[in-house]
């Protein structure tokens, strides 16, 4: 068994849809909740100089982003294959994922700076309107989180939405939190102490999401699927003789594909070993997308040498 580059074959037939319908509606609706509240966040933030507030809209904007663009992504990935697009476009939500991934990353790291920078010079916050905003960001947060929960996510594209509203939900409790401290003790930093608890929690999300895209743009094996582990399997069955070229990869989520070459004995019926590895690969290990090239093995090499041209003789041409 071996394991060398082969490109992957499509293989018609099988059906990989995710219910994106289900999830389409689960997700607009959860963007008019989270655009909703996010404007009035914006308002209330900038008038009583929150950063907990302002760093919670800022966040609640790249959740609007981020489920914009995975709705977007959605329509792009039920388009069919056609063309050069073998595949059509299911790793939209692949990027998607990773863009969501991005953004968290990057508003986690801005969010690091100026809470540092308010640390250093805190600014007066009232601690009333942080703790009542945040307490109703809770509450919206927990019902577009509540709805999403109930969508696909096993699709990566819903869950880097996810991801974004729970690291919200958790932003808006410990905004709360600070906004609590400061009615009852005076503490301003608490405002900046609770903006970097919740960039720690944004970054841990952000490297999740990034990871995850990172392998299926990799084409590494799904999790769960061990190359090694499937191939012994396979070369493990009556008739088979050796496997190699052997690749497992993802398309999108939900849609791991496998190709391998195998060569069977010269009186084996090579097309029920193909039938039994595919039903092996299905019923084991749930590959419903396999391509499978089954030849038959030699005996003994075709041995071909180089030939020697025969020795010609030589004659003096010159002229008398």
């Amino acid at each position: 068994m071996s394991n060398t580059p082969s490109g992957p074959d499509a293989h018609a037939g099988h059906s990989h849809a995710l219910p994106a319908d289900a999830d389409a509606r689960k997700l607009t609706f959860a963007l008019a909740l989270i655009v909703a509240f996010m404007v009035g966040e914006v308002v209330v933030g900038a008038l009583v100089h929150s950063l907990a507030l302002l760093s919670d809209a800022a966040h609640m904007l790249t959740d609007a982003g981020a489920i914009g663009l995975s709705l977007f992504a959605i329509r792009l990935a039920a388009r069919p294959a056609k063309g050069a697009m073998t595949f059509g476009f299911k790793r939209a939500e692949i990027l998607s994922a990773q863009f969501n991934g991005a953004t968290l990353l990057v508003l986690a790291l801005l969010i690091i700076y100026e809470a540092i920078t308010r640390l250093v010079h805190p600014p007066h916050v009232l601690g009333t309107p942080v703790l009542v905003v945040a307490l109703a960001g809770i509450v919206v947060n927990l019902a577009a989180t509540a709805l999403l929960s109930k969508a696909s996510r096993q699709s990566m594209n819903v869950e880097g939405v996810f991801q974004h509203l729970l690291t919200d939900l958790a932003a808006f409790i410990f905004t709360a939190i600070a906004g609590l401290v400061i009615i009852t003790t005076g503490f301003r930093r608490a405002d900046a102490i609770a903006s970097l608890v919740v960039a720690a929690i944004m970054l841990k999300a952000a490297s999740g999401l990034l990871r995850e895209s990172g392998r299926v743009f990799l084409e590494a094996a799904p999790r769960g699927l061990d190359p090694e582990v499937i191939g012994q399997l396979m070369v493990s069955q009556s008739g088979v003789n050796e496997v190699h070229d052997l690749h497992i990869w993802e398309v999108s989520s939900g849609f791991p594909s496998l190709s391998a070459h195998i060569l069977v004995g010269r009186d084996t019926d090579c097309h029920a070993v193909r039938q039994q590895l595919e039903r092996l690969l299905r019923e084991r290990f749930e590959l419903e997308h396999t391509t499978l090239q089954v030849e038959h093995q030699r005996d003994e090499l075709i041995s071909i040498q180089a030939s020697v041209a025969p020795a010609t003789s030589t004659t003096d041409a010159t002229n008398p």
